[in-house]
């Protein structure tokens, strides 16, 4: 007698969730990162233009010699802080986007593999609600441990970066604090807490640079590579609480439709 499969990833399906990753993320790199490699160099060109467009307006019996320098340099360093701004804010997008996508693929190949096997709206909602650790415990009572393996930590600092740059403080801000503080600049320590104000960290301490990037996206790639060719079912399987009370859910209703319709 066959065993009962409750998931199976195919092979070609999953080169190519990991083709378009890797696209996404050659292509942010190529066309958005890149245009911030010399922030340096565009504000000295900043501040040479202010001059151009202002040297007309020197005074010699009013402005001091340095004056329109001082302004220029005023400028440039105005100019470098919004370019870096600007570069955090593409960097914390392209890291939303490609881990959103991960996210959504996943909870697509997991409804599509139940699908197969369970009648029901209630399972179905219940994996699209459920948060990145309830998947990962999900599969780990299935025999893919998730949280075992190296990639799951950087999945995990994404997914609070993520939540983070979207709502701002809160729970995730607390967490990503606690857990990942590499992922958050403190203006008041070079890479050491001890002598920092940590306390006074917020959301908008939020940073990541290319290599972080790179690792979100490594540890993407190692996720649908280690995702396993064939799930099955076994005799001493124990999902969470929550995935059995919802496939309850769904079954008690099946048998309430079925009673109607057979009095």
């Amino acid at each position: 007698m066959g065993q009962f499969l409750l998931f199976h990833m195919w092979e070609p399906y999953r080169q190519s969730l990991i083709k378009d990753h890797l696209f996404y993320a050659e292509q942010a790199k190529k066309r958005l990162l890149s245009q911030f490699n010399d922030i340096g160099g565009e504000a000295d060109k900043a501040a040479e233009s202010w001059l151009d467009e202002n040297k007309t307006r020197f005074d010699p019996g009013f402005h001091d010699p340095g004056y329109f320098d001082e302004r220029a340099w005023y400028k440039e360093i105005e100019f470098y802080q919004l370019l870096c701004d600007m570069r955090d804010h593409i960097r914390l997008s392209v890291v939303a986007g490609m881990y959103h996508e991960w996210d959504k693929q996943l909870r697509k190949w997991l409804t599509q593999e139940i699908r197969y096997w369970h009648r029901g709206k209630t399972v179905l909602d219940k994996i699209w609600a459920a948060d990145f650790g309830k998947l990962a415990d999900l599969m780990g009572s299935l025999g893919w441990r998730i949280r075992d393996q190296a990639y799951f930590l950087k999945l995990d600092a994404c997914r609070l970066v993520v939540n983070v740059y979207k709502h701002g403080n809160g729970n995730s801000f607390d967490e990503l604090k606690e857990k990942y503080p590499e992922y958050l600049r403190d203006p008041l320590s070079n890479d050491s807490w001890a002598l920092s104000g940590r306390r006074y960290l917020d959301y908008t301490h939020l940073v990541v640079n290319e290599n972080q990037i790179q690792g979100f996206s490594d540890a993407i790639v190692a996720f649908w590579r280690d995702v396993p060719k064939d799930i099955f079912y076994r005799e001493d399987l124990e999902v969470p609480g929550w995935f059995a009370r919802a496939i309850s859910v769904d079954q008690q209703a099946a048998r309430d439709q079925h009673e109607g319709l057979n009095p």
